[in-house]
């Protein structure tokens, strides 16, 4: 099939293994998310030399950083030997260097209303990043600023919508009040405004470039499943995978599910014929979403079936997100030598397929699949083979380890307790073993303000009552707030047991009251109430999702180190094992000294015999996973020179975001029905500031431990389809019969970690 591709495609394509493109709207497949970015700069470049006064879209999420430090590092670069060499081996040899200044820039989406001002709203996004990064010309520019669409009487948003909520079923019914009335004519307005916004559009031509990333649920800007396909700019509500995806931004879900949007529509992407409509997505976490839109006929349940009208419309994947696509499937197979992995998953694959247990196959079966007849020595031995070892991978997850020293790391708080958990409780059930768990970020992003803010008062409320009585010994403010911060935490889980609610929350005011006076460095009562004070005027005077002053952060991220703490003093662990380290690139300081250092401090220190990590190895994760695995990485390396580490394992383990196949890995842990009890009372006891799901995934409209256990028990019930129910209800041992769940993840020496993550590390080196 002639897909028309790009001379920058064409060098990507002959790079990668997937050359048979048979999909209903083509792509190409790389393997990082890096590498990704630099092919979306080397395509916007290339389309931008000849077409300088073009109209192009381009993407507002975080996912668009490669992208956007990847054309400026070939613009800094074009005509340095850097520059050059890169463009000759992506077909750009002889292009000159494009000037940016003569394209019309249209921003895709916005909150509604929203600030323009805000750091969180879309419109100060793009004038950062792009008019100003990119040097767009501004008087070209279409924008969407709330501040300038006109609403009735002339009114701010503020008042027409004083809590933000906007009902939009005042566009069909009566309007029963002043306020209602207003209202529905300023929608109105809102409406005649987005109608003028696509007219300027179409105008002039359309849009010629546009790039974004898909949704969970597959939609395009803001066109969520169900959006017609020649649906123009409008004010829209959104879905609950949007809103759990932008909650992140806003402040929390609870803002996000109020907060409407004005998106540009699909019929606005395919005015213009010509246009080059480039969707770019990483990870298997959307693997299901990509088959659905590339190999699906076009329907209104999958948004971005809509793109394949367009002839130049393409599709920018790591192997990850292409991984369940049909051509996919047969490169895996075909375009490198068979492996038992190979076996496992076509055998296991062929026991979903035609919901048949494993034991029960027959040879028939295996010779009448596509890829199971593919299996060399393909015999009646050859699914106990399989049976065989995967039943060896669960075994080595039920081994009773002793005499270890386990270093758990996590990129953010709560990442290894739903990576891992059920693993480390019975670790820490043998007395040799000794357990380390260490966070590497602040993660006070995930502290909203609304919580803060209810904490603080109840902090007071117990000050008044005279409840906090540690601040009445004569040397706490001096340094006595120093000293028995686990007594903090003895507190709380003594009435976790006691089921005292009130008790549990002065527990938490009691490791807030120390934080307050670390932090701010008080000298008494009177100053620790004034700071209270002052705090709460600056919450109530910042916007939900807005940053927060540096000292506000800081105390955020040390209730998620208390929340850390918490959760592992249940299983025993003292307050000594549990380490913040505060990376620096966290906090924009990144250097050996800030995100190497302090990890190989705690190797030198410690001397694990087994560390873990989440393992990402497209870098397709949230950045942290990235920036974490290459610290972690790098700290190895550098303790590997020092010491002899042919015996240290590297446990890499995913969390709810992104998941294992049983043929993926080399341990299989069997999860008990007590163990996913445990892992809910835990969170919900711990993580007191994640228990609402402020920030949920958009897999579920509930805790993230709710989505955890619903995806161990679904790894279960792959492993149970092949071994069969009999192998767990009649095993004799007592774990596998209370089976309920299974958790995946890799062990690998030394140099195996060392390799995956230079590989990774290698898609970032042209960025110096």
């Amino acid at each position: 099939m002639n897909h028309n591709f790009s001379k920058v495609e064409e060098a990507f394509l002959k790079e990668t293994q997937l050359q048979e493109i048979t999909t209903r709207v083509p792509y190409i497949a790389s393997d990082s998310f890096p590498k990704l970015g630099l092919l979306s700069a080397l395509s916007f470049l290339e389309w931008v030399s000849k077409n300088p006064q073009g109209v192009i879209s381009l993407p507002s999420a975080k996912t668009a950083q490669y992208f956007q430090n990847y054309t400026h590092f070939l613009l800094d670069n074009w005509d340095n030997q850097k520059g050059i060499d890169i463009r000759a081996k992506y077909g750009l040899a002889d292009v000159a260097k494009p000037d940016l200044s003569g394209l019309t820039f249209v921003q895709m989406g916005e909150f509604f209303p929203i600030d323009p001002k805000q750091h969180n709203s879309l419109y100060n996004y793009a004038v950062e990043h792009y008019i100003k990064g990119f040097g767009f010309d501004a008087e070209k520019a279409l924008l969407i600023n709330s501040e300038e669409i006109e609403l009735a009487d002339g009114k701010h948003y503020s008042e027409v919508f004083p809590d933000y909520k906007i009902d939009l079923s005042l566009r069909y019914r009566e309007a029963k009040t002043h306020q209602e009335q207003l209202q529905q004519r300023s929608i109105f307005q809102i409406d005649n405004w987005c109608r003028a916004y696509e007219t300027k559009i179409r105008e002039k031509g359309g849009i010629g470039f546009f790039m974004s990333g898909i949704g969970p649920d597959g939609h395009i800007a803001f066109n969520t499943r169900g959006t017609d396909h020649f649906s123009g700019t409008r004010l829209t509500e959104t879905n609950f995978e949007t809103q759990a995806i932008t909650a992140a931004d806003l402040g929390g879900i609870e803002v996000s599910r109020n907060r409407l949007v004005i998106t540009i529509g699909l019929g606005t992407l395919k005015f213009n014929p010509k246009n080059k409509a480039i969707i770019y997505a990483a990870g298997e976490a959307i693997a299901d979403v990509i088959k659905n839109s590339i190999e699906c006929e076009a329907s209104i349940c999958y948004p971005a079936t809509s793109l394949q009208g367009l002839e130049n419309a393409r599709f920018y994947l790591t192997e990850g997100a292409a991984v369940k696509l049909d051509d996919a499937i047969d490169c895996y197979y075909k375009c490198s030598p068979w492996n038992h992995q190979k076996t496992e998953r076509a055998v296991i694959d062929l026991c979903k397929k035609i919901n048949k247990f494993g034991s029960k196959l027959e040879l028939a079966d295996l010779k009448a699949d596509k890829y199971c007849s593919m299996i060399p020595d393909l015999s009646e031995n050859t699914v106990q083979s399989v049976i065989d070892s995967i039943t060896a991978k669960l075994q080595k997850g039920m081994e009773r380890e002793k005499n270890q020293t386990y270093y758990h790391t996590g990129p953010h708080h709560d990442d290894i307790m739903l990576g891992i958990m059920p693993a480390t409780n019975r670790q820490s059930r043998e007395a040799s073993n000794e357990l380390h768990f260490s966070v590497m970020t602040s993660g006070y992003n995930a502290v909203t303000n609304t919580f803060l803010r209810d904490l603080l008062l109840d902090t007071l409320d117990l000050l008044n009552h005279g409840k906090i009585e540690m601040i009445n010994f004569p040397d706490f403010f001096q340094d006595g707030y120093k000293y028995k911060w686990d007594k903090d935490l003895y507190h709380y889980l003594d009435n976790i047991a006691a089921q005292d609610a009130e008790e549990k929350r002065r527990g938490v005011c009691h490791r807030t009251v120390r934080a307050l006076v670390s932090i701010w460095d008080l000298n008494n009562e009177e100053q620790l109430r004034e700071t209270i004070d002052e705090i709460l005027t600056v919450l109530k005077n910042s916007y939900d999702g807005g940053i927060n002053p540096p000292k506000i952060q800081k105390l955020k991220g040390m209730i998620r180190e208390f929340e850390e703490e918490l959760v592992w003093a249940h299983y025993g662990t003292m307050v000594k094992n549990v380490h913040h380290l505060h990376l620096g690139f966290y906090s924009g300081e990144s250097n050996f000294e800030n995100d190497v250092l302090p990890i190989l401090n705690d190797f030198r220190k410690y001397k694990p015999t087994v560390i873990s990590l989440a393992m990402d190895p497209q870098g397709s994760g949230p950045d942290t996973h990235y920036k974490v695995l290459q610290a972690v990485s790098k700290a190895v390396e550098e303790w590997n020179k020092e010491e002899d580490l042919s015996n240290l394992r590297i446990v890499g383990y995913r969390n709810v975001w992104f998941r294992y196949n049983p043929w993926d890995v080399e341990v299989i842990v069997p999860v008990s029905l007590n163990s996913l009890a445990t892992l809910d009372q835990s969170f919900t006891e711990c993580y007191i500031t994640q228990v609402n799901a402020s920030f949920p995934s958009y897999q579920l409209d509930g805790k993230f431990s709710d989505v955890t256990r619903r995806v161990w028990f679904e790894q279960h019930k792959q492993i149970e389809l092949l071994l069969g129910k009999n192998f767990f209800y009649q095993n004799e041992s007592p774990l596998l019969r209370a089976t309920h769940g299974m958790i995946y993840h890799r062990e690998l020496t030394v140099e195996q970690f060392l390799a995956e993550s230079a590989k990774l590390g290698k898609a970032m080196e042209n960025l110096g």
